[in-house]
């Protein structure tokens, strides 16, 4: 008999489950036809989800057999996972259909990879954190390989999964050695073995394996190396699925198994969380100066806004962790809305992705530049832009946890990273048009860039309930 109140907690994980083999049948059965179909049912699923997700219970709940938790702090990270998903749904239509790749699974396999990631922000074990961290992952390694005719979006599947396969066996060693050191696989058990006195070498060996694989999963220096050949190889909205979704998934999981995990021993892992922020944060500034492709730009731009967003995570305490869960809510709308701009960069000749071939835009379709500028500008960390309260908020949470060193070079950083990002601003409004780009394709591309540019530039009028939502997602967290 199903204990039908064991399942009402993980009802949006059903509904997307139920949801993504329905879609895939209906596919089958349809055949090549179907992509119209199946992306706006898609979109529907991810949208009752989500309505599933905000009239759920309140409070904190566990059920099967304590390996997966609900609360607030889950509750808020699948609200911004769900809505990336679908507006991802929502912008990749005209891209697939121009570029002859309208086949239905691309919805079903976005769905399926952000069941895998709402699985993994609430997951309570280390097996429940392994099944969610797979899935996604399954399901994300043929999205980057989804063009089957083009032999760089092929080598882009090939190394996410070889490098992807070598980070899950790093995290699986990593999750054996602390069940064998602590006798347990669910979080609060491990916290509290950890605690009860020093921890042994292999757990700490264990906690530093487990980190390293999810690392990976949020393309953190030196575990970088995949993103920026997958994003220029993967399809584009592939890249943009890659760039949003996966990340805040993964970095709420990373906050989840510090806190809940190993609370007792923050000393050591906030050494590693440190590191990782700043290498990315360096690296993100530096690496991105030489790019001409601006899929390669945003690769690197993402890995230094993973710097940043873990500076929040370093500084610890309800305060950092809110920080975090602002930035990754302003880093959703700024690079959802980048990438549909990129999304529009078509000639009648085909798709473009060169930085120079922006030149002049301005002038040839001045609603995108200006689209463009806003996003550009806002992650560059330019007041009053909302990329620069989520900078403001993690930095400030390092101060007030004394991480000094950590919020200078994370302002250096911002400002050396500055510069790629003004440079398309200067390349768009200052140099000579080499071409009209073609209007972008569906109402909805029209709709995702204006609603996130108003967002971006307008957050500053009203950012109490983000900041409100956040702060009372973290403080579950903490909750003695």
């Amino acid at each position: 008999m199903i204990d039908q109140q064991a399942l009402l907690p993980a009802l949006p994980e059903i509904i997307l489950a139920v949801g993504g083999m329905a879609l895939l049948m209906l596919g089958a059965f349809k055949g090549e036809k179907a992509l119209g179909l199946v992306s706006s049912l898609a979109v529907v699923t991810l949208l009752v989800a989500l309505f599933a997700v905000l009239l759920g219970p309140e409070g904190r709940t566990l059920t099967f057999a304590d390996m997966f938790v609900v609360d607030g702090f889950a509750r808020f990270v699948k609200v911004l996972v769900l809505i990336s998903a679908g507006l991802i749904v929502l912008i990749s239509d005209g891209y697939l259909r121009g570029e002859n790749m309208a086949r239905f699974e691309y919805p079903v396999l976005v769905v399926l990879a952000t069941l895998g990631m709402i699985m993994m922000v609430s997951a309570n074990d280390l097996i429940a954190l392994y099944m969610g961290v797979e899935l996604q992952g399954l399901a994300l390694y043929v999205l980057a390989a989804f063009r089957r005719d083009s032999a760089r979006s092929s080598e882009a599947g090939l190394k996410y999964f070889v490098l992807g396969a070598l980070a899950s066996g790093m995290l699986l060693y990593g999750c054996s050695l602390l069940y064998g050191f602590t006798g347990s696989t669910n979080f609060q058990a491990i916290a509290g073995a950890v605690g009860a006195g020093p921890p042994p070498l292999g757990v700490l060996f264990g906690l530093v394996f487990l980190l390293a694989g999810l690392a990976f999963k949020i393309s953190a220096v030196p575990f970088h190396m995949w993103t920026p050949d997958v994003y220029e190889g993967a399809p584009t909205p592939v890249t943009a699925f890659f760039a949003v979704a996966p990340k805040i998934a993964a970095l709420a999981l990373f906050t989840r198994v510090l806190f809940d995990a190993f609370p007792e021993i923050s000393d050591a892992w906030r050494q590693v969380v440190i590191f990782l922020s700043i290498a990315s944060m360096v690296l993100g500034a530096f690496g991105a100066i030489a790019q001409t492709d601006i899929k390669r730009l945003m690769a690197y731009s993402s890995i230094g806004h993973v710097g940043f967003a873990l500076v929040g995570l370093a500084a610890g305490g309800a305060e950092g962790v809110s920080a975090l869960l602002i930035y990754l809510t302003i880093y959703l709308a700024m690079n959802v809305g980048a990438f549909t701009v990129i999304l529009s960069m078509r000639r009648k000749e085909g798709m473009v992705s060169g930085i120079n071939e922006l030149a002049g835009l301005s002038k040839t379709r001045p609603a995108m530049a200006a689209a463009l500028a806003i996003f550009m500008f806002s992650l560059a960390g330019v007041p009053p832009l909302a990329g620069f309260f989520g900078k403001f908020y993690v930095f400030l949470a390092a101060i007030h946890a004394g991480l000094y060193t950590l919020a200078v070079l994370g302002v250096l950083a911002s400002v050396t990273g500055a510069y790629y990002y003004l440079r398309i601003i200067k390349i768009m409004y200052f140099d000579e048009p080499l071409g009209e780009f073609e209007a972008p394709r569906g109402r909805a591309m029209g709709l995702v860039m204006s609603a996130t540019a108003i967002f971006t530039l307008l957050f500053f009028l009203y950012p109490a309930p983000l900041m409100e939502g956040a702060q009372a997602a973290a403080a579950v967290l903490f909750a003695s």
